[in-house]
């Protein structure tokens, strides 16, 4: 077995403080120290309870409860629980079947993204993922932005706060923002035991809120027949009620949020020691009752805060300026429960949406480097932690700047974020219950794809402004995807080369004299082919004979992968001529890394021959960045040259 290293060992440089800052920039081990999906697969953690790993999640789907009631009285007004009750339906019965599925399909905690990725192929599946990751990432970003300015609101309407922060969300939520970025350039690993104290924490506080909120409106009876007048004068019948709440419950999606980060971190999950690797029976089934668990208990909280809420609270206090604007159980805490609880309530409550912060940037820091580095479509800087969450950390701070950290205004881009994930998940089961045969299943995951995309829809006609951020996080993804996998389109782009006994039996066999090898673009591969390759090559570059030359062909596979496995394997073929066959995704990249992994098997710099392409040098360039194909020679060559810089150990090409 031979490998090729992508990466060439730096000259020593001067202990300087440049030097001290960008190691400590691009130290890769702090991938281990960092809380995300994957974390546990680099540091070594144990995985946990699923119940503990709920709370990990539950940070950002239970957080929302700091906002969702506020933003829906604000979508649906009066009919706010009647519209909940829709959302709880679409939640239990949509999205929860669905990232059961996902969760089957996907038990490593890869996601939906993952499964449409293997459904669609070559260029096709890239460019989906490059748009999806468009919208994970503005559901990320804007779950911190969003949760920090509802922190900031938290902090700022308590009645204990100093005078001064008064008007100053903008800077608060500045603050947590860069708080929570210094936090992950430190290092965040006790996650889960944080999420569990902050989950059952906070869930108690508002089972609490909600008690005393309740009791109050049974106390006073006329509440609830002043809600149904009010009702009643204004929408109707019964009918017509539910009809407006079918239409008004997409502008609540965000009490949807927590299923794409449900799956993510399935790699924390606990399973069983007899699991099977590739299909860990125990751990999917612990994750599907995690996800049930989450979904049936937010659908309690939901309902009960929206009613509790809309019967309690005056409209006015909802609007922006409102005490309740934001924060409609604080609200009902402190004036139920005085200020002494409300204020633990507050803080409960800037705790957990600072943390459904650092759940959103771990899912960044482990999504982000999944695809684009492995897709050659990231700059050096994406594959690292620090600079990553610098970036990101910038981007969030732009998003709070422009949006003047108002949660509102930020519902919309959330809930598109949400949306999109959501029905590109509902799709990716429905094409996998195709593939496996269940007719029944995929006419059921296609019906609620359907629902989730009129939702996604509607979504984006009310609010527009959440398709055009997430317009503006694809556009940035493709042009730097782009930018970068052109520049690195001349690096090795060979992860490991494997060789059979018959190849490997060749190369020792030519490494006692000279290793000549003859590129060969495989046709009908009959005995003239060869014949008339050898009569050429020994002709152009003038070989005395052609005793030790060995064919090699390569075929393209899935061209737009960036990085390849390659393995070698040897034929005789009409009994006379020796070849090596590989499969790659690009023939100039594939080629160069075999010649240089021969080099350094052998001790033998080879030589290889090749025959010029004919044809327009910028139409070939094109297919080898598109195809993997196009004039190899040139090509080859500066994969060399780039590969290895000191010329005397440079395998020999030729060309004629």
């Amino acid at each position: 077995m031979g490998g090729v290293s992508l990466d060439l060992q730096p000259l020593d440089t001067p202990d300087t403080p440049g030097t001290r800052l960008r190691e400590w920039l691009f130290d890769r081990t702090e991938t281990a120290r960092h809380a995300g999906p994957h974390a546990v697969e680099h540091a070594g953690h144990k995985p946990e309870p699923w119940w503990k790993v709920m709370c990990l999640t539950g940070v950002d789907y239970f957080s929302t409860l700091g906002y969702q009631p506020g933003i829906a009285f604000l979508a649906a007004g009066l009919l706010s629980p009647l519209a909940t009750v829709t959302l709880v339906l679409l939640t239990l019965f949509g999205a929860l079947p669905v990232y059961r599925r996902v969760a089957y399909e996907s038990p490593h905690g890869q996601g939906s993204i993952a499964m449409l990725e293997r459904l669609l192929p070559f260029w096709r599946g890239k460019l989906f993922v490059l748009v999806l990751l468009g919208f994970a990432l503005t559901d990320f970003i804007i779950t911190i932005t969003l949760s920090a300015a509802d922190a900031s609101a938290h902090v700022v309407e308590n009645p204990h706060v100093p005078a001064f922060l008064h008007g100053q969300e903008l800077w608060i939520t500045f603050g947590l923002v860069t708080l929570l970025g210094a936090v992950f350039l430190k290092g965040f690993t006790e996650a889960i035991g944080v999420a569990v104290v902050l989950v059952g924490s906070y869930l108690v506080l508002n089972a609490v809120v909600i008690v005393a909120a309740a009791a109050h409106v049974i106390s006073e009876g006329h509440l609830v027949a002043d809600w149904t007048t009010a009702l009643t004068t204004q929408h109707g019948s019964v009918a017509m009620m539910i009809a407006i709440s079918l239409t008004l419950f997409p502008k609540l999606a965000l009490g949807m949020s927590g299923f794409e980060t449900g799956v993510a971190v399935m790699s924390h999950v606990q399973g069983d020691p007899a699991d099977d690797p590739q299909r860990p029976v125990a751990k999917i089934r612990n994750t599907k009752r995690m996800l049930t668990v989450a979904a049936c208990t937010m659908s309690v909280y939901l309902i009960a805060s929206s009613l509790v809420t809309t019967l309690l609270i005056p409209p006015e206090q909802f609007e922006e300026g409102g005490s309740a604007n934001g924060r409609a159980l604080a609200y009902l805490a402190h004036l139920y429960l005085g200020n002494a609880f409300g204020t633990l309530y507050d803080v409960s409550t800037v705790l957990i949406l600072w943390f459904a912060g650092a759940s959103a940037m771990a899912g960044m820091l482990n999504l982000v480097p999944r695809y684009l580095p492995r897709y050659g479509m990231s700059p050096e800087w994406a594959g690292a932690v620090r600079p990553l969450v610098l970036v990101l950390t910038g981007v969030a701070l732009l998003i709070t700047w422009i949006f003047d950290a108002d949660v509102d205004a930020q519902g919309g881009a959330y809930a598109t974020g949400v949306l999109v994930l959501m029905t590109s998940a509902a799709v990716a089961v429905t094409l996998a219950a195709r593939r496996a045969g269940q007719r029944r299943l995929t006419v059921v995951y296609a019906v609620i794809g359907l629902v989730l995309t009129y939702t996604t829809l509607e979504n984006v006609r009310e609010r527009p402004d959440g398709v055009q951020i997430g317009a503006c996080f694809i556009a940035a993804i493709m042009a730097i995807s782009l930018l970068s996998r052109l520049a690195r389109a001349f690096e090795l782009r060979t992860t490991e080369i494997v060789y059979d006994a018959r190849a490997d039996a060749f190369l020792r066999d030519c490494a006692r004299r000279s290793i000549r090898l003859v590129a060969n673009e495989p046709d009908t591969r009959d005995v003239g082919e060869y014949r008339e390759k050898v009569r050429q090559i020994v002709d152009d570059h003038d070989l005395p004979n052609a005793g030790d030359i060995i064919f090699v062909e390569v075929t393209v596979g899935d061209y737009s992968d960036f990085e390849s496995h390659i393995e070698v394997h040897g034929e005789v073929m009409h009994d006379e001529y020796r070849v090596l066959t590989v499969t790659g995704a690009s023939v100039p990249n594939t080629v160069a890394s075999l010649l240089l992994d021969i080099r350094d098997r052998t001790g033998v710099r080879p030589h290889i021959y090749f025959e010029w392409t004919e044809g327009n040098p910028l139409v070939h360039l094109l297919r080898f960045l598109l195809f993997g194909a196009g004039e190899v020679a040139p090509i080859t060559r500066e994969v060399l040259r780039r590969a290895e810089p000191r010329r005397e150990r440079r395998p020999h090409v030729h060309a004629g």
